[in-house]
């Protein structure tokens, strides 16, 4: 572990190595190397809407990083234990030692390093100083600590938390729980993902005012293309699942060149290429809390949107829908991750679902023991979910 944790704090922006509006993948994967650092991160998180639900990080025993339950972004960071625990920590703004562990934080300082403030209305002389895009606490943990009222110390309290999160706009209180406005630490990944069986997806990326979708087509669609739009992958994988190929048609024998993935895991997809360099497979993953496959891939936002016929004979193009599917809000209508599967299947299939065939993906790796280690693969035309034992699709396969 280190000797001492030095961070500096940046009102609306971040603290220490930590920036508002960074991806859970990247900043699990940041604590992974710098596990000399940060050797103790619990991963906190809703069971039962692990989808949706927010995720805290505990790093113990200063930091508590929340994020948003639908972008998985860095929402609010904690600072916490201020003068306790191990490592140490010595808090900056700009130029100014705020706490070390020889100088307590108190209420008189912060008044001087950041002005007045307005108070928030039911406040008195012991509560938070708030503050666009920080606050500080004088309560461990949310819990009082027996000072109101001991109106003649309230200027040498101590500061026990510090709280940074975005600035409000236009003077309104920010979701605590709520998604977050679009930033800078954001720019250059995925905003969302929008999938047309039988077609391809198109992508949208941050910055979303100056950005172009990036069109990827199934059959059409080049390896050089994937790198000019998307640059190199992480890692090219020449080898494919043949647990697969039993289920297979084809009547070819077993010497034929391999198709080939490249693996985009900082974007959350995979795309199988041909042997003669076409896309032939996406795979858009959801990175699910509890799944096997949880920080492997950064979450993809994926939507699946259904595409009406001139409908003269009264057909409907695959995906097919019910007539509730057009009553939806969504103009086409579409689908999205945190839906259930058994929404997405209706809206796929309005007929029963399709036989599914059940997945183990601990099978290779006997480390990874998990409550929920299964999932099961329902095949469409076109598209084939994966679906975990809580009825949520942690991957989509396109085809």
């Amino acid at each position: 572990m280190i000797s001492a944790l030095d961070c500096d704090v940046r009102p609306g922006f971040g603290l220490g190595i930590f920036e508002l509006g960074t991806s859970l993948w990247n900043v699990l994967d940041l604590l992974r190397r710098m596990q000399h650092a940060f050797p103790q991160v619990d991963v906190k998180y809703d069971t039962d809407a692990a989808s949706t639900s927010p995720i805290i990080l505990h790093i113990r025993p200063h930091l508590d990083l929340l994020f948003s339950g639908k972008q998985q972004r860095l929402h609010t960071i904690v600072l916490r234990k201020l003068r306790l625990g191990d490592p140490p920590v010595t808090l900056r703004y700009k130029d100014i030692v705020l706490s070390s562990p020889e100088d307590a934080l108190k209420r008189v300082f912060v008044s001087r390093t950041f002005g007045p403030t307005y108070p928030c209305p039911g406040d008195d002389l012991t509560a938070d100083l708030r503050y666009p895009g920080v606050w500080f606490s004088f309560e461990e943990d949310g819990m009082g600590d027996g000072l109101k009222g001991i109106q003649a110390e309230d200027r040498m309290q101590e500061v026990k938390r510090v709280i940074v999160s975005q600035k409000e706009l236009d003077g309104e209180d920010r979701d605590a729980l709520g998604e977050l406005v679009e930033c800078a630490a954001m720019n250059g990944d995925i905003s969302r993902a929008i999938v047309k069986v039988h077609e391809g997806i198109t992508l949208y990326f941050h910055p979303s005012s100056t950005t172009k979708p990036v069109n990827i087509r199934v059959g059409e669609t080049t390896a050089q293309d994937l790198i000019l739009d998307l640059g190199p992958p992480i890692r090219v994988h020449h080898k494919e699942d043949e647990r697969m190929t039993i289920h297979s048609t084809s009547c070819s024998g077993g010497n034929a060149e391999p198709a080939y993935f490249y693996n985009y895991f900082q974007h959350g997809l995979d795309f199988l290429l041909s042997p003669t360099h076409v896309v032939i497979k996406i795979i858009l993953h959801s990175n699910i809390p509890g799944s096997p496959l949880f920080q492997r891939y950064k979450r993809c936002n994926w939507e699946i949107e259904g595409r009406p016929e001139d409908d003269e004979d009264g057909q409907i193009s695959m995906p097919q829908f019910s007539h509730a599917a057009y009553l939806d809000a969504d103009t086409p209508p579409r689908k999205r991750f945190h839906d259930r599967f058994e929404t997405i299947s209706h809206f796929l299939s309005p007929s029963e679902p399709p036989p599914s065939m059940l997945l183990d993906r601990t099978d290779d790796d006997e480390a990874i023991t998990l409550p929920s280690a299964t999932t099961r693969l329902h095949g469409y035309d076109g598209i084939i979910l994966e679906v975990s034992e809580s009825s949520q699709v942690v991957a989509v396969m396109l085809f």
